[in-house]
């Protein structure tokens, strides 16, 4: 299943053209005049705790009064952006440097290739489908004909196993809610199928192309359905050509509102794997169906929540996983559904140094990428776990993984760093030779610029690594404009990535920096754990101590440099800015998780809970409350000048968060620096934004820290 689940979604943005005069670091006062933001007299009482809630009228967002603050809010920060100068010259550099071709790596289904091609400016990539991989193709869906503002995007999607139908799912506005259809490939047209309330969910056809396996929710009754609770998840199967309403039930859990169902397709048919999760947690149970026999039901392979196991395909009876069971950085392992027992098992790619972060069956081996120190390494196995050799990738960077079936002769991969644009290359497994398919060319020179991979000491003295990526012969004089971007959580490692606007920040000469912080998965379950739930604040440090890094290394100072993080990160900001707010002179927390006390009351926020902890338990409320951002705003603090961004249909980390926090800073610091929102229209958490919206709400971002810098001109 082509779906992204919770992602880091690390989105930054480009600068200027070219680099502005060096004015003195005194940013003018903002003379703001912030929107009323009236409060109420809410206290909830939590462990013994009082806790003031005075803006939980905010998360009415459908009230004339949240509307109406919403727009005040929209005109107070559009009125201070539009005044910045050079903010059209760089919403102009950006458009330059975003206008390139770029393309996915090809993959396979049946007889026919497919793959996604923009060809610079689309608001949403096009999927393209052809004989040949390496042909021209023909249109099979332009989301760019969906809408006239590009806010519907393709979310998600899945081929039959002879490539005749596709499964495709539409969002609109950023939602995380999908409207399902099937299209006839040959044809080109849609068929009368429609599924809704689908969210989190794979597809998985039959062998024979008659029907899939899906997930969805109930459909909200009374509520907003950007803002309901999403429980009671159920797994069904469509059979092409009748309606949602004749779908038939295959699996659910009435006394668990927390599990939700994956369903899986083996490639030659036989078995339907389910994997079963309750949250974020990497942890899953397995269920499993033989398909040869019409009247079996899913039995449990693994039913203990004890290990993530994902299923990366079957040779007979021996299923095999990529799993952390016996192994805290993952092994491939096989279990035979004939003999299930755990002594049976069989270890194929054996636990290494370094985690084993992705694996597939693909060419007749098992093809693996290790994560060493945050960047791809790539390793072939034969499918009884002897050693084959590495993949020699183009640098030291991030590859996808391999694309293509097991018998295939031949995959594609891409391959990408922070200055070198995603670039396709097809791998022959027979001669180990990578061969490129498709290099970008774009406005920007990459050459002109270097990654270096630095490691620092934490607060308890923790190895931390960071990605520091500059123009080549940089002075160190601590004037660099600097943008330190961090996520640390939800074992999402951050990895070298090509991204337009970080080009046009290095076109400016600034300094990007990217910090692996705890709560990722660089070094296995135990980075990962080093950084959530109690010990949270692990992550703030790691963030704090980069930024230390930095100024101490005159990488910049505190006058010339800015954080940014979305969605976790966005968290991680907002924590950051109000513990240190002497380090920063420009904050951007996007899309964050602002209100540490609440974030279980909406939308799937419940399922965070594995990585944040619950204020339900006395010890992790005491420990969210310490560095919730919405609950640690002090009144009479200098902090850094913050633009806040969300999406009015963000339906991953609900908008309230980030209206509360707001509304929150604001009053506590009403003639300091800069405290404004920018609340994004039919738009979501970040996923299938369109080009236009990113390109603009870059510019916004990056005006705004010129100025914050002392340098807007």
């Amino acid at each position: 299943m082509r779906l992204l689940r919770f992602a880091a979604l690390p989105v930054v943005f480009a600068l200027a053209a070219c680099q502005p005069a060096v004015k003195p670091d005194k940013p003018a006062a903002s003379a703001l005049a912030y929107p009323a933001s009236r409060t109420v007299d809410q206290v909830d009482t939590y462990h013994g705790v009082q806790v003031a809630d005075p803006y939980r009228w905010l998360e009415d967002i459908d009230s004339a009064d949240t509307k109406a603050w919403v727009e005040a809010q929209n005109k107070v920060t559009f009125n201070y952006l539009e005044q910045i100068p050079g903010r059209e010259r760089i919403a102009a550099r950006l458009t330059e440097i975003w206008n390139y071709a770029r393309w996915s790596a090809p993959f396979r289904e049946g007889k026919q290739w497919f793959w996604f091609k923009n060809n610079g400016l689309q608001n949403q990539s096009v999927l393209y489908v052809a004989d040949r991989p390496d042909s021209d193709g023909r249109v099979l869906i332009d989301p760019n004909t969906l809408s006239t503002d590009g806010t519907v995007a393709l979310k998600s999607y899945e081929f039959s196993a002879d490539g005749r139908w596709m499964a495709y799912g539409l969002s609109s506005g950023g939602s995380d809610w999908e409207e399902w259809h099937v299209l006839d490939v040959a044809g080109g047209k849609p068929t009368d199928d429609v599924l809704k309330w689908v969210k989190f969910s794979d597809v998985a056809w039959s062998r024979d192309g008659k029907g899939f396996w899906y997930s969805r929710f109930a459909e909200p009754v009374g509520e907003n359905a950007l803002k309901a609770k999403n429980e009671f998840q159920k797994l069904y199967w469509h059979k092409l050509g009748t309606p949602q309403s004749a779908d038939v039930l295959v699996h659910e859990q009435r006394d668990q509102p927390d599990w939700m169902f994956s369903p899986q397709v083996s490639e030659d048919g036989r078995y339907l794997i389910v994997s079963v999760s309750r949250s974020t947690e990497n942890k899953n149970l397995v269920l499993y169906r033989d398909l040869r026999n019409p009247k079996s039901k899913l039995r449990e392979l693994v039913g203990e929540w004890r290990n993530e196991y994902a299923f990366l395909g079957n040779l007979g009876t021996k299923l095999y996983f990529r799993s952390d069971d016996g192994a805290s950085n993952y092994r491939v392992v096989a279990i035979d559904v004939a003999k299930p027992d755990r002594k049976h098992w069989k270890t194929i790619v054996p636990e290494g140094k370094s985690l084993l972060q992705t694996a597939k069956l693909v060419g007749g081996e098992v093809v693996v990428s290790m994560l060493q120190d945050a960047r791809t390494a790539m390793y072939r196995y034969a499918l009884d776990g002897k050693p084959k050799g590495a993949v020699a990738l183009p640098g030291l960077g991030t590859a996808s993984t391999i694309t293509g079936h097991p018998g295939d002769k031949v995959g594609y991969y891409t391959y990408t760093s922070f200055t070198e644009p995603p670039s396709i290359y097809q791998y022959d497994f027979a001669t180990d030779k990578s061969t490129l398919l498709h290099a970008p060319t774009l406005a920007f020179d990459g050459a002109q610029y270097e990654t270096l991979q630095v490691f620092y000491a934490s607060k308890d003295g923790t190895r931390v690594p960071m990605f520091i990526t500059r123009k080549k012969g940089v002075a160190l004089d601590g004037k660099n404009p600097t943008i330190l971007y961090g996520y640390g959580g939800f074992n999402i490692p951050m990895m070298p990535k090509f991204s337009p606007s970080v080009a046009g920040w290095l076109d400016l000469g600034g300094v990007y920096a990217v910090a692996n912080l705890r709560g990722g998965s660089e070094y296995g379950n135990a980075w990962h754990e080093g950084g959530m739930k109690l010990n949270k604040q692990n992550v703030f440090d790691d963030f704090i101590a980069a930024a230390e890094y930095l100024i101490a290394e005159k990488y910049t100072s505190p006058q010339r440099l800015a954080i940014h993080g979305g969605s976790n990160g966005g968290l991680l900001v907002g924590a950051v800015e109000l513990q240190r707010p002497e380090l920063f002179a420009a904050a951007i927390p996007s899309v964050g998780v602002m209100d540490m006390l609440r974030f279980r009351e909406f939308t799937i926020g419940k399922a965070w809970e594995s990585d944040l902890g619950s204020v339900l338990d006395p010890a992790e409320f005491k420990a969210i409350y310490a560095y919730s951002p919405l609950h640690n705003i002090k009144r009479g603090v200098k902090y850094p000048a913050t633009l806040i961004t969300t999406g009015d249909h963000d339906d991953r980390v609900f908008p309230a968060h980030s209206f509360k926090y707001a509304a929150a800073l604001q009053a506590a610091d009403p003639h300091g620096n800069p405290q404004l929102i920018r609340i994004d229209v039919r738009a979501g958490h970040g996923q299938g934004k369109p080009t236009t919206k990113q390109i603009a709400e870059s510019a916004d971002v990056y005006a705004f820290i010129l100025k914050a810098f002392g340098l807007a001109e």
